[in-house]
């Protein structure tokens, strides 16, 4: 299934964010992401955690991703974090779930002349897939209220700005998020019992 983790502090935060990630290994097998954000300067890293651990793959990368902000993701299928540039700004996007509809949904946004990036897989990677429909409204709480709207099955998701941290569990909470806070910080984890049903 996979699993997500964010963070929002005071101070730098790339430490607890590897952590944080790291704890939620054993959810996904497949790819591993992290993305900050550092005075509006984003950074990413993915990784193939298929023949390596998440802990082995990133520990070098740590250094290079700092900032106040981040999410950090274990995928079972597909590549993410995804960053986008729109005109709702640059952000990042990490999803968990099954979207049942996400035919459906391509070919809606394929009539509407939308593109995707060719995906290693060769399918629809989801996150970029919830980025789009977030990028059809005026704002990004707007968007994710349409991209909850609009998916059939369950998506939650974090989507990182340069101002803040959203975190956004899907309808029916089949894959619901935890909040953490401490005196100068905030975590959002999705529970690592969280089941989908197919």
């Amino acid at each position: 299934m996979g699993g997500f983790f964010g963070c929002a502090s005071n101070e730098n935060c790339n430490k607890e964010l590897f952590y944080g990630t790291d704890y939620l290994s054993h959810l996904g097998t497949k790819r591993g992401g992290i993305a900050t954000v550092n005075k509006e300067k984003f950074s990413r890293r993915i990784h193939n955690l298929e023949n390596a651990y998440f802990r082995t793959k990133f520990e070098s990368d740590v250094d290079t991703l700092t900032g106040n902000m981040g999410i950090g993701v274990i995928s079972d299928t597909d590549s993410q974090p995804i960053l986008i540039h729109s005109h709702l700004g640059k952000f990042a996007v990490v999803t968990v779930g099954k979207i049942a509809n996400i035919d459906e949904l391509t070919k809606k946004a394929f009539s509407d002349n939308v593109h995707f990036a060719e995906s290693s897989q060769g399918d629809i990677n989801p996150s970029e897939l919830v980025a789009i429909l977030i990028n059809q409204k005026g704002s990004v709480t707007e968007g994710i209220s349409n991209a909850q709207a609009i998916i059939k099955g369950s998506c939650s998701m974090l989507v990182l700005t340069s101002t803040c941290i959203f975190a956004a569990r899907d309808r029916l909470g089949r894959t619901p998020i935890i909040i953490g806070k401490r005196h100068n910080a905030f975590a959002a984890s999705l529970s690592a019992d969280s089941q989908v049903d197919g």
